[in-house]
């Protein structure tokens, strides 16, 4: 494990030091383990060196595995683990150049498997000329019995490395390929490593299993050029993504685990997947006797992850891109382009009628142009066939129009997991508690304090949840329960409410302690023996800074609700919940400092709590707060990769570095946290994986089926989208930033269910391919797209007229958009650099005038708690020629906002111009 734990005052090290050891005893001593193990790769008999383009390849002698694949055009850095091949040299460890089979005689039940790893033995090695590389029979390798002859050759096509298999069926029988798998094995082992080393030279890959479009996309942990293409070379489809859980090498908060392409899949669908409904069709192929088949990969070499696509269109691979993404609600009009130079033959929708599509006139450089329409909830995609007989998948969530989800949502929370039955030895009542989605049951007791007793991620998430759904869309009957909540088992028992240690956060309100407790107090069917099954003492433990941001940001929106509306919470309040969710953030600095000089998921809201402290006046709290944040972010700057945390790399406390760094003008720190946050968080044409921030150890903390797994849509898309949008709305020109940001903005919702209930995350595991049983953690993440959706309408250069939370129409000089999100609350207006939100009320439409650029909103009526609304404008981009907006209506000044009066009767029309 990495030591970011040296000189950690001890009384905060307790929490860090229970987490690790589970890994600890867990990750040391399997390397160890590993490192005894004989190798079988025979390093002593040396290495290939070979002149591969725009690489420097270097292969295993013996095996004519990669030993290195190292770009030219930057020193020290290796996309394998060259590091770890000694220690990972031994049988059944994957490295690039291995090949996974299962086959059968075609007619036969049961399948057999076959891997190059398994047990090692010189490959043979063959002759080459002209562009080959090298190359080998793999037949050494292999069992005896295996009916197929297998020739793997590295070779430059077209000046670009690839990777190319031959199969040849030497038997006089036809054979059945049921699973086809090629390792992609690259470093994304941190063991061992600082996060300095980390960010220098490890990566992290995602995929596109888009089938005969698909590809991986490997980037470095920095963000830093160079980046790696994987994509198939003629017809090798990426049609599933399979962990190889087989492998050795030990998993954990450190390592991911490996993955294969997996170009056939039908014998895993009828095993160990057969629960599971796949990305992509399963299929499997038929060699005849004496026939041949060839797969091939080829590895381009390309800049940054946003230039992933431009990489592909200059090797003539297709590109789709959705707008406004992947998730899309039915009440929505989406656009599809097509970037691949032959033409399209069929485009087909599974389930048939899930999505509608209409051909539109191509754009100016010839991208092929749609307007898609999800009809059916649920998963769904396109299979677009071209002349050429390649087939892409576009993969696509279709959910219900955003606010019908939001309503889902709260609802659900405030009845379904509304827990109010006595509860005297934890206190927990009244409050929203986890829920199983499976049992249909509220979780009271688990062996994991958090989940039960109402704090840390896991614990808290229901609560934060359904707190910051009032931000987005209040309801009279939810926020009486939540004020009953925080006034009773809040604020006073997870929180303490007097004393020295006042706004301290405890750590759980259930712990386990049978010895002091009554007789049954613990369920018997939980095993309680395990070291997350806190006693009182570690339970009631303040130390723990990423707690406060949860009860801060519930202070925060009741000032929120209570300063802008009319009877939803008694209005002579506000004062002391903006004053009380400053003194948590104050808290957490001086109460656990520890872990407080690291970035905070949800860290946001302490910007946001010092905002409305200067906007109110409150000027000693607001220096008070501003001071203390701004050590924080002075220590962020001295570090080269400011993302420590409890964990040795995450990708959460990126989201508040970057906030305090921007508001303190830190940029160079600002810009390395961005590039690193778009390093793990990629655009693809995949709901599942498009914005979705890299996490995959979270379901042994916040979940309730527990393994490391990438997780598909967890917290961290809708915190890390919050940085992605914000500097998107200082460089509206970088489309890129629009379409990474909302794709985590709209992932952090896709999970919910039609009733409402919202998982931790979705499991990325092809045997699994299905949303967690438990809420969990997932309250964090609905943070993130309370405080951050927003419409955004945009002219692109290429596109046009676009809207990402609306339907566009243009009219000669008018560009029409009615707005879909849930919150109705916000809109940034590219063109002009300007960004319009709302502290109350709803806007039903924007127009905005192309000639004069000016701006009419279109607000919806008053209703009994809402009289008045709340208008804010900045301008965060710095445009030239742009000048200064300015609200044209009549209304008073006040906080920094235009309140302007609403009709009861109809909409209200407020002009923004120059």
């Amino acid at each position: 494990m990495m030591n970011i734990y040296m000189g950690v005052p001890k009384a905060y090290l307790l929490t860090c030091l229970i987490i690790i050891s589970v890994f600890s005893s867990r990750a040391q001593s399997p390397w160890t383990s590993l490192s005894k193990k004989p190798s079988t790769l025979n390093l002593a008999d040396g290495f290939v060196e070979c002149d591969a383009g725009a690489f420097h390849l270097t292969l295993v002698k013996s095996s004519q595995t990669v030993a290195g694949l190292m770009p030219k055009n930057v020193k020290d850095f290796d996309f394998v683990p060259s590091d770890s091949l000694k220690v990972r040299s031994s049988d059944g460890l994957y490295h690039l150049g291995d090949i996974n089979l299962r086959i059968r005689d075609v007619g036969a039940e049961s399948w057999k498997s076959y891997s190059t790893a398994t047990k090692r033995m010189p490959v043979n090695a063959i002759a080459v000329k002209g562009q080959v590389l090298a190359a080998a029979d793999l037949s050494p390798t292999l069992p005896a019995d295996i009916p197929l002859q297998i020739i793997r050759t590295w070779e430059m096509v077209n000046g670009k490395l690839s990777l190319k298999f031959t199969l040849k069926n030497k038997n006089d029988n036809n054979i059945e390929i049921g699973a086809l798998g090629i390792p992609m094995i690259f470093d994304n082992i941190l063991e061992g490593r600082t996060l300095e080393q980390t960010h220098v030279k490890n990566v992290f890959y995602d995929p596109y299993i888009g089938n005969g479009a698909g590809y991986l996309q490997v980037t470095r942990l920095s963000g830093n050029p160079p980046s790696l293409i994987v994509a198939p070379l003629g017809k090798t489809p990426f049609e599933a993504y399979n962990p190889l859980n087989d492998d050795r090498t030990p998993r954990g908060i450190a390592f991911e685990g490996f993955y294969e392409w997996m170009v056939h899949s039908k014998a895993y669908a009828e095993n160990e997947w057969k629960t599971a409904e796949q990305w992509n069709k399963p299929t499997a192929i038929v060699i005849k006797a004496g026939e041949t088949k060839t797969y091939s990969l080829q590895f381009l070499l390309s800049g940054r992850a946003e230039d992933t696509e431009k990489t592909l269109i200059e090797n003539k691979k297709p590109v789709a891109i959705s707008v406004p993404g992947y998730v899309l609600a039915q009440n929505v009009d989406a656009k599809l382009f097509i970037n691949y130079p032959r033409k399209i033959k069929s485009i087909t929708s599974f389930p048939e009628g899930a999505l509608t599509f209409k051909v539109l006139p191509p754009t100016k450089a010839g991208w092929k142009n749609y307007e898609i329409k999800g009809k059916i909830w649920g998963r769904a995609k396109l299979t677009v066939t071209y002349q050429d007989g390649l087939e892409q998948t576009i993969h696509y969530k279709i959910i219900a129009p955003e606010s019908e989800v939001i309503a889902s949502y709260g609802n659900f929370l405030t009845t379904k997991q509304w827990f109010n039955q006595p509860d005297n030895i934890f206190k927990r009542s009244p409050s929203f508690i986890t829920y199983d989605y499976e049992k249909q049951k509220q979780v009271l007791q688990d062996n994991r304090a958090w989940i039960a007793g109402l704090s840390d991620e896991g614990g808290a998430g229901s609560w934060l949840g359904a707190i910051m759904k009032q931000l987005v869309q209040p309801d009279k009957t939810e926020i009486d329960k939540l004020q009953k909540f925080v006034d009773t088992v809040m604020f006073g028992e997870i929180q303490l409410k007097d004393g020295p240690k006042k706004y301290g956060v405890k750590k759980s309100l259930f712990y386990y302690a049978p010895d002091s407790l009554p007789i049954n107090t613990y369920a018997t069917d939980i095993s309680f023996k395990t070291w997350s099954a806190w006693p009182k003492k570690e339970a009631d433990n303040l130390g723990r800074s990423y707690n406060y941001p949860h009860v801060a940001a519930a202070h925060w929106v009741l000032y929120r609700l209570s300063r802008n509306y009319k009877g939803l919470v008694n209005e002579s309040t506000w004062k002391q919940h903006l004053i009380d969710a400053a003194q948590t953030g104050m808290a957490m600095v001086n109460i656990a400092p520890y872990y407080a000089q690291f970035g905070q998921m949800e860290g946001t809201v302490f910007y946001l709590i010092l905002t409305d402290l200067k906007n109110e006046g409150l000027s000693l709290e607001a220096m008070e707060l501003k001071e203390a944040m701004k050590k924080r972010a002075i220590h962020w700057r001295s570090l080269q990769y400011p993302f420590g945390s409890e964990m040795p790399w995450d990708s959460t406390g990126q989201e508040e570095v970057y906030v305090w760094s921007n508001y303190f003008g830190f940029d160079d720190k600002a810009k390395v946290t961005l590039d690193a946050i778009l390093a793990y968080m990629p655009v693809l044409p995949h709901w599942a994986y498009n914005g979705n921030a890299r996490r995959y150890w979270d379901f042994l903390y916040g979940g309730k089926l527990q393994r490391v797994e990438r997780m598909i849509h967890h917290y961290g898309s809708a915190l890390n989208a919050i940085p992605v949008l914000m500097d998107y709305r200082k460089n509206p020109d970088n489309f890129y930033l629009l379409r990474t940001g909302y794709g985590g903005l709209m992932g952090s919702i896709s999970n919910i269910t039609k009733d409402g209930f919202a998982p931790a995350a979705f499991h990325a595991y092809p045997s699994t391919l299905k949303i967690d049983g438990i809420t969990g953690d997932y309250g964090s993440g609905f943070f993130g797209y309370a405080v951050n959706t927003s419409s955004y309408i945009l002219k692109h250069k290429e596109f046009g007229w676009l809207a990402f939370g609306g339907n566009l129409q243009t009219k000669g000089d008018v560009v029409h958009v009615a707005l879909t999100t849930a919150a109705q609350s916000s809109v940034y207006l590219a063109p002009i650099g300007l960004w319009v939100t709302l502290d109350a009320g709803k806007i039903e439409s924007v127009d905005y005038i192309i000639s004069t650029g000016a701006v009419s909103l279109k607000l919806q009526k008053a209703d009994a708690f809402t009289p008045n609304a709340v208008i804010r404008i900045t301008q965060p981009a710095k445009l030239s020629g742009v000048g200064n907006y300015q609200i044209k209506a009549q209304g008073l000044q006040k906080r920094g906002a235009t309140v302007i009066k609403l009709s009861p009767n109809s909409a209200t029309d407020v002009i923004i111009s120059r």
